[in-house]
């Protein structure tokens, strides 16, 4: 026979959060990331290579093993 408690009902599953990247903002654009394109943390206006945090992790990775 199937439980009735109400408390074993699975509950449904949480939105996805849109992350920063995906929230409206009033501010200034964001820089795209120049490896993937994805939106970058950094104002349109900064200078310099701009990566999204994925890329900036890899860059971190590569460098901190050359030797």
């Amino acid at each position: 026979m199937p439980s009735t408690d109400p408390y074993c009902v699975p509950e449904p599953p949480a939105a996805p959060d849109p992350g920063p990247a995906a929230a409206p903002d009033a501010g200034e654009p964001r820089a795209g990331c120049v490896e993937c394109g994805r939106p970058t943390e950094y104002p349109a206006a900064r200078p310099g290579i701009v990566r999204c945090p994925v890329c900036e992790w890899q860059e971190a990775q590569r460098t901190a093993c050359s030797g």
